[in-house]
């Protein structure tokens, strides 16, 4: 077989995409929220008389909210489905309106990368009423939008969430692809949903450790973190996956 000409060469093995969005998940990524959400959940259960903790607790983080009332449901929980995520959800919010524990690095990121020209979205689970609690607490207007776990059809982990992200992004930019955007991710089920929808995924475990997985990059931490960081992630991402500019 002969090599493929200079000409046949697919341009998106030899440039390098420029960064241009960042789309962040919250809970556990930008906020620390998941301790108010695990209360929150044994709480409930407790009060219906059945037994949660917070290892069984672990398996609902990143996931989207109505997978988890169904489960709260079958260990014992006697309200509807939305019930339940209104009762969370009003919980959580109670907490970050007492106190935002902002993740390390996560804001001077978010910061610099504004300041670069970076567009950033919020790509949440939480519903709309809770994410914007959170939004509305920082110190400047960073993110251009937010998709939220009430807002599609299919939560993580299904691509949906960051697919309807990137479409949004294209609106304003048609040259825009998944190649030119990260994902910001804490949870199996997100990382998983960022994967799938083709975007360079930087994990930053938290709450529940994750298994390797040559698809990702993982950092322990934001703190320190920087443009450069997250647009080598990306030019790293484009010469091993193929996705195409």
């Amino acid at each position: 077989m002969h090599a493929p000409s200079a000409a046949a060469v697919n341009p998106a093995t030899t440039t390098t995409p420029v960064l241009k969005a960042v789309l962040w998940d919250m809970d556990g990524t930008l906020v620390d929220t998941e301790p108010y959400w695990i209360n929150a959940e044994i709480s409930l259960v407790t009060a219906h008389g059945g037994h949660w903790d917070e290892e069984m607790a672990h398996t609902l983080v990143g996931s989207a909210l109505e997978n988890s009332a169904v489960v709260l449901q079958n260990a014992g929980v006697k309200l509807s489905v939305r019930e339940i995520i209104d009762h969370l959800s009003a919980e959580v919010i109670a907490g970050i309106r007492n106190v935002i524990p902002w993740r390390p690095g996560a804001r001077e990121l978010l910061s610099e990368l504004h300041a670069q020209g970076v567009r950033c979205a919020l790509v949440t689970m939480s519903e709309r009423t809770l994410a914007t609690e959170v939004v509305n607490a920082l110190d400047g207007d960073y993110f251009e939008f937010l998709v939220t776990g009430d807002e599609v059809t299919h939560g993580k982990p299904h691509p949906e969430p960051y697919l309807k992200a990137v479409a949004q992004l294209r609106q304003s930019d048609s040259e825009l692809t998944v190649a030119h955007c990260a994902a910001m991710e804490d949870s199996v089920p997100g990382v998983a949903s960022a994967v799938a929808s083709g975007v360079a995924t930087i994990a930053i475990p938290n709450a529940v450790a994750l298994a390797e997985d040559p698809r990702r990059t993982t950092w322990e931490t934001l703190a320190g973190k920087t443009y450069d960081d997250v647009a080598t992630v990306i030019a790293h991402h484009s010469r091993t996956s193929g996705v195409a500019l």
